[in-house]
C-alpha cells in the first residue's frame, strides 16, 4: 500500500474503511490496473468512508444501497468520472470476502426464474449445449412465459397450440430469419423438456411452426488468402494487445477455430513436447490438432512478452485491467473487426468465422478432399462441409450443360 501511494500517503487515512486500503490496493494491483487508476479509485474509497463516518456508519453496515446517495452528494463537489461504480462494488466484494457484511437478502424468486433454473440445468447437463446456446435459449423461453403468465404461477398444463403459434408469429414479426429458426428450436426444446418432466402430455413441440431453411442455399463468405496475408503483416508485434492479436489472428488463419474455442484456450492445452493443440469445440467435444510452427511461436511470444500476470489459466487475457480472459466470444470478433479496420481491408463479413471459412477454400483449392475439410474443421456431419463445395469453381465447370444452341 505505502509503495502504491507513496506520494498521497492514503495509507495514513482513518475512519471505517481504513483497515482495507491496503487490501483493497493489492486487488487492484493483482488485477493489473495502472498507477493514476488505482489513486484514483482508492481515494473514492477513502472519500466513501469519511461519508459513512459522517453519517455515523461502521463497514459492517455497508449495503449497495447507500452507495446512491453518496455519488449523489459527491457530484455536487466534483465531476463523476464513470469509474465510480465499478470502484465501490469492489469495495462491496472485498467486504463480503472478508465476512465484514452480511450477504444481501436475495429478492425471492419468481415462478418464471425457478422454471428456467431447472431448463438451464436440463439443457447444461442433459443436453451439453454450449453456455451461448443456453443463453439464447432462455431468452426465448423466458419472453414466452412471462408473456403466457406473468408473475403468476406457471401452469404448463394449461398452454395450448394457439399459445405457441401466436407467440411465433408475433415474435417472428421482429427478429431476422436466423433469429426466429433459434426461436422455434429453443421452444420445441424447452417444450420436449415439459413433457419429459410430465408437465403437458401433449406433443406441443409439433406444434412450433417450421421456419424454412434451405439447405446448401448460400455460399461461404471467406476472406481471400492475399487479405489474410497483408492483415497479418500490418498488426504491430512490439507492443503487447499487437503480440496478442497477431497469435490470435493466425490461430484463426491457421487452424480455423472458432471465436468461442480461442477464448477456452488454456495454458494446459498446448502440448509443446509433441506440438499438439486441445481444442475445446461445440458440447464439449475434445478435439487434438497439430500444432502449425509459426502458430506455436506466436503464442510463446505472447506468452513470454505480453500475456499479463493473473490468475486465470486461459492462454489470452483481456489487454485492459483487470487482467483476466474475455468475458464473450464478441471479444474475439472485436479484435478482428479493429484489426481489418486498421489495415484498410473491406472483407466478406467482420467477425471471427470468415477465417474458417477461408480455411477451408483455400484447402479445396490446393486439392484437399471434403472429408479433409471436415476433419480439420471437427464437423459432425458430412453435409456441414458440403456447402465449401460449391466454391470449387474448377470441379464445378465440368458438371456445366453446353449452351443451347452452342457457346455465344
Amino acid at each position: 500500500m505505502e509503495q502504491v501511494f507513496k506520494e498521497h500517503r492514503l495509507c495514513t487515512l482513518h475512519g471505517p474503511l481504513g483497515p482495507y486500503f491496503d487490501s483493497y490496493a493489492t486487488e487492484m494491483c493483482s488485477e493489473g490496473y495502472a498507477q493514476g487508476t488505482r489513486e484514483t479509485q482508492i481515494r473514492l474509497v477513502a472519500d466513501f468512508g469519511r461519508w459513512l463516518a459522517r453519517h455515523r456508519l461502521g463497514a459492517q453496515e455497508v449495503t449497495a444501497e447507500l452507495f446512491e446517495p453518496f455519488l449523489r452528494a459527491r457530484a455536487r463537489r466534483r465531476h463523476l468520472t464513470g469509474c465510480e461504480a465499478s470502484a465501490l462494488k469492489r469495495l462491496m466484494r472485498l467486504l463480503l470476502r472478508e465476512q465484514i457484511v452480511a450477504e444481501p437478502v436475495r429478492p425471492a424468486v419468481t415462478p418464471v426464474e425457478g422454471l428456467l433454473a431447472e431448463f438451464g440445468h436440463y439443457l447444461q447437463e442433459e443436453r451439453a449445449l454450449s453456455s451461448r446456446t443456453q443463453f439464447y435459449y432462455l431468452i426465448f423461453v423466458r419472453e414466452f412465459l412471462e408473456q403466457r403468465f406473468g408473475n403468476r404461477s406457471v401452469e404448463l398444463s394449461c398452454l395450448c397450440a394457439a399459445d405457441v403459434t401466436g407467440f411465433v408469429r408475433r415474435r417472428a414479426a421482429t427478429i431476422q430469419s436466423k433469429r426466429v429458426q433459434l426461436m422455434t428450436t429453443a421452444l420445441r426444446s424447452f417444450l420436449r423438456f415439459a413433457r419429459y418432466r410430465g408437465d403437458i402430455d401433449k406433443d406441443l413441440a409439433a406444434c412450433v411452426p417450421a421456419i424454412a431453411n434451405w439447405k446448401l442455399s448460400t455460399i461461404p463468405r471467406a476472406i481471400p488468402p492475399d487479405q489474410v496475408e497483408l492483415l497479418l503483416s500490418s498488426i504491430d508485434r512490439k507492443t503487447a494487445v499487437g503480440r496478442r492479436d497477431y497469435a490470435i489472428l493466425l490461430i484463426l488463419a491457421r487452424l480455423g477455430l472458432r471465436a468461442g474455442e480461442i477464448k477456452a484456450l488454456t495454458l494446459g492445452d498446448i502440448d509443446w513436447q509433441e506440438g499438439l493443440i486441445t481444442v475445446r469445440g461445440k458440447a464439449g467435444r475434445y478435439s487434438q490438432l497439430p500444432l502449425p510452427a509459426d502458430v506455436g511461436e506466436a503464442i510463446a511470444d505472447y506468452l513470454r512478452n505480453a500475456r499479463p500476470k493473473a490468475e486465470s489459466r486461459c492462454v489470452f487475457l483481456r489487454s485492459r485491467a483487470p487482467a483476466g480472459t474475455f468475458r464473450g466470444e464478441s471479444a474475439i470478433a472485436g479484435i478482428v473487426k479493429n484489426a481489418l479496420e486498421r489495415a484498410g481491408i473491406e472483407a466478406p463479413r467482420k467477425g471471427a468465422h470468415q477465417f474458417r471459412h477461408g480455411l477451408a477454400s483455400q484447402m479445396l483449392r490446393q486439392g484437399a478432399t471434403l472429408s479433409e475439410i471436415g476433419e480439420l474443421l471437427r464437423h459432425r456431419s458430412p453435409q456441414t462441409t458440403a456447402i465449401y463445395a460449391k466454391v470449387d469453381l474448377v470441379s464445378l465447370a465440368t458438371l456445366a450443360l453446353p449452351w443451347p444452341g452452342g457457346a455465344r
